[in-house]
């Protein structure tokens, strides 16, 4: 690390030498960063509404109304303890003058060491294995939905509609090869401004289709503890649901993402994109 970081100002100290401006660069010899204040809002808020908030309102059906905005408290206050750590832990020994940690691991190394690094490592890039996994999955069952809908409207709910997922998680995981061969994901703000709009987009969707259940029924049933045991559903299943639900709410909450490596976060938001632009793409296609 060291060796890498006199690299850095080696090259730094060459360029000034043939007439760049100090100011293009960190005070670590690094390429002074282009974030700006719009740059950073759309990283917060792909990071804070994520996919995770469709499934809130299921949640909070399943929790009630006591244990659900209970739960919702309890990960915001997660999220912006852990969140603080991260950011106090960018800059080490002093968070503010210290030197800059760009990867977790990093931070690890310097506030740590040891095997503690290995085990970092091994947990962030085993959370990136299984957000790909998921979105994978969820993509072609929301491809093959998409897809099924269509047949059923053209031959009849009567009509099997059997449609295997395995080429629409051919098709998504090759396109997710491609992209990231993509370098430099931190640089492209562009697509978490995307991002941050499209997130926008299906919140008010997801807000106007309740407004429109309600709308219609005249009234909604709700209650103080969620569904009710033996007229929704059964012990197990409230079991089962409310551990779901709970796991909803903390996927929900992703904004740690963004900090330190802004370019896993950009990962995450170019998965997003991969998602709907096929479902999109594919729901237009089938008609």
């Amino acid at each position: 690390m060291a060796q890498k970081n006199t690299m850095y100002v080696e090259q730094a100290t060459e360029t000034l030498e043939k007439g760049d401006i100090r100011k293009n660069f960190d005070d670590d010899g690094r390429v002074k960063r282009t974030g700006t204040l719009l740059t950073a809002s759309a990283h917060i808020i792909t990071a804070v509404i994520g996919s995770g908030v469709l499934s809130l309102a299921w949640a909070i059906a399943q929790l009630g109304w006591v244990a659900g905005p209970a739960v919702l408290m309890a990960f915001s206050f997660i999220t912006y303890f852990t969140s603080t750590l991260l950011a106090d832990c960018y800059r080490s020994p002093d968070p503010v003058t210290g030197k800059r940690n760009y990867t977790y691991m990093d931070v690890v190394r310097a506030h740590l060491g040891g095997v503690k690094v290995q085990l970092c490592g091994l947990a962030q890039y085993g959370n990136l294995v299984g957000v790909t996994i998921g979105y994978t999955i969820t993509s072609s069952i929301s491809m093959v939905a998409v897809k099924r809908s269509n047949c059923f409207h053209k031959h009849g709910h009567h009509v099997k509609c059997s449609i295997s997922n395995y080429p629409f998680m051919i098709i998504f995981a090759t396109i997710q090869i491609l992209l990231s061969q993509i370098p430099n994901f931190h640089k492209l703000s562009w697509l978490s401004i995307l991002a941050a709009v499209m997130s926008f987009a299906y919140s008010s969707i997801g807000l106007g289709l309740s407004i429109a259940k309600v709308a219609d029924n005249g009234h909604a049933r709700t209650a103080l503890t969620g569904v009710t045991v033996g007229v929704d559903v059964s012990a197990s299943e409230k079991v089962w649901r409310t551990f779901q639900a709970i796991g909803d709410i903390a996927f929900a909450y992703a904004y740690s993402t963004v900090l330190i490596e802004i370019q896993v976060s950009q990962f995450y938001r170019l998965l997003l994109l991969v998602f709907f632009g096929l479902v999109i793409f594919f729901s237009v296609t089938v008609h």
